[in-house]
């Protein structure tokens, strides 16, 4: 029997630059329950490093956290990655060290990057700039993706500052994505995009980097049960599982 799912796959942590001081894992877990969702994800900035922590949180508390990481392409394009093992995430971590450039972070410009356990006790930091360009490219960073059976889709296109439409200027025809994530579900270039890109699912995503800001936006996934493939399947709209943007 399927049943609709309340998912929120964009959420940043302390981590991330950009992220406040309090999204430690125990705060957005607790928000992410207030919020009555019933599936987040994880995607720092070109880091999976504090990935661990918040599913260890979730799995105690009855939260399904998926880790993954948003990537900023050579093409300085953000993209959302997922994986379903934690042996894939801290594969895809050796890929992610491999291409982030030697580019020191400046903690009073930029914030700072460290990662802490559920005691908000900080246990390790990341010296280089997260909000860097990979040295890859959208096509490679989506290959390696799915060779380690991941999901990648773009990260917030119609945004002006690192979405895709604004970076290419469209969705490329042969981009190997699960889904697109956008922003403003009423712009009228995302009645465009839908009708040039059908096959893909329109979803959306918080994007949070504060507390309050979790669940904000969110998608609902029709699916059989809470497991990784049954997010594959709705993603990709298979077998009657299907993935459609927020509306409560």
């Amino acid at each position: 029997m399927m049943k609709w799912y309340r998912a929120d796959l964009h959420i940043h942590t302390v981590l991330s630059p950009c992220g406040g001081l309090d999204m430690t894992p125990e705060r957005i877990v607790h928000e992410a329950l207030k919020k009555k969702l019933d599936i987040i994800a994880i995607t720092d900035h070109n880091s999976t490093k504090q990935c661990i922590e918040v599913m260890e949180v979730g799995e105690e508390k009855g939260l399904v956290v998926i880790g993954g990481s948003e990537i900023n392409s050579r093409e300085e394009v953000h993209c959302v990655t997922l994986f379903e093992s934690i042996e894939n995430l801290k594969e895809f971590q050796v890929f992610l060290d491999a291409k982030l450039p030697e580019i020191l972070n400046k903690p009073e410009k930029f914030g700072h990057q460290v990662w802490v356990n559920r005691h908000e006790e900080i246990i390790g930091e990341e010296p280089r700039l997260l909000w860097s360009a990979l040295n890859a490219s959208i096509d490679e960073i989506a290959s390696e993706v799915h060779r380690l059976n991941g999901l990648f889709f773009p990260a917030h296109i119609d945004r002006m500052i690192n979405g895709m439409l604004r970076q290419l200027g469209f969705v490329p025809p042969d981009l190997q994505a699960d889904a697109l994530e956008v922003l403003f579900l009423n712009e009228p270039r995302i009645a465009e995009v839908k009708n040039q890109n059908s096959s893909f699912s329109i979803i959306t995503n918080s994007d949070a980097h504060e507390p309050e800001h979790i669940g904000r936006r969110f998608t609902w996934l029709k699916m059989k049960e809470l497991t990784f493939e049954e997010i594959r399947m709705a993603l990709n709209h298979q077998d009657g599982r299907e993935a459609k943007a927020g509306n409560d």
